[in-house]
């Protein structure tokens, strides 16, 4: 009786011992579970929030840079491809103000496909310009201080366009005036202008004609690509779905409840 009585004593302990393992790791399966899904909640909570409050200075300096990075890549790439300028009616270069009498008067007589190789030309040379643009306004958005990011943020709709037109200017009339003239020479602008404007100059009665073609077409290149960066940043400003990441849309979020 004693040898029974032990061994139902023992028997009932490993019971006893499976049970609590079993009930410990049931609760600790119950544990995990909820701590994951808080841990899922929260990621949930901190990534909605990400997109909304209002951002710290850094945060809008950070915004305000990134905007204008995919702005300024989007718009100096399309610029630059084939018909960027020619097929664009808002940059499109046209005949010299001072010479659209020469390009009315060669269609007049018959000699319209030469003021047409004119203007194609002219959007060709820009067209490669452009190339060089990207790097300049790169670099001038490294240079943007958290001051400059926050009077852009919260100032008128372009902004960002005069920012950029005071601190590129210079650098990209300077970039674009050689490749600019390369390229006038390579397209045949140069030899097509100079057989326009000869051709205008015999006729009698006519007052001579000397456009500079190189200078014209550069500050048109350079006009373009200020046209081009408008629309860019007025596309930031006034399409959320243009903001394509939360710190865009917290920052821009933020500047839309401050208008």
């Amino acid at each position: 009786m004693k040898k029974i009585n032990i061994y139902m004593a023992a028997t009932g302990l490993v019971l006893f011992c499976s049970l609590q393992v079993k009930a410990q790791s049931k609760l600790g399966s119950i544990l995990k579970s909820i701590s994951s899904k808080q841990t899922k909640s929260t990621t949930t909570t901190s990534n909605s929030s990400s997109s909304t409050g209002t951002p710290s200075t850094l945060e809008i300096g950070q915004g305000i840079k990134q905007a204008l990075e995919i702005g300024i890549a989007a718009g100096a790439d399309k610029l630059s491809a084939k018909d960027g300028f020619f097929g664009n009616m808002a940059v499109k270069i046209l005949f010299p103000p001072e010479a659209q009498k020469v390009e009315k008067t060669l269609r007049t007589i018959g000699l319209g496909s030469l003021a047409d190789n004119v203007v194609l030309s002219l959007n060709r040379a820009a067209e490669d310009a452009a190339k060089e643009a990207k790097p300049i306004f790169l670099a001038a958005i490294k240079q943007m201080t958290l001051a400059d990011a926050t009077n852009i943020l919260l100032g008128s709709s372009d902004a960002a366009t005069q920012y950029f037109k005071k601190a590129t200017t210079a650098q990209l009339m300077e970039k674009f005036k050689p490749v600019i003239s390369a390229s006038l020479n390579k397209v045949g602008a140069t030899k097509y202008w100079t057989d326009a404007a000869g051709q205008y100059n015999k006729l009698p009665l006519v007052k001579p004609v000397n456009a500079d073609l190189s200078d014209y077409a550069t500050q048109k290149a350079i006009d373009g690509m200020f046209v081009q960066v408008a629309q860019e940043e007025l596309k930031i400003r006034g399409n959320t779905a243009s903001r394509s990441t939360s710190l865009l849309q917290k920052v821009f979020g933020y500047a839309d409840k401050n208008k």
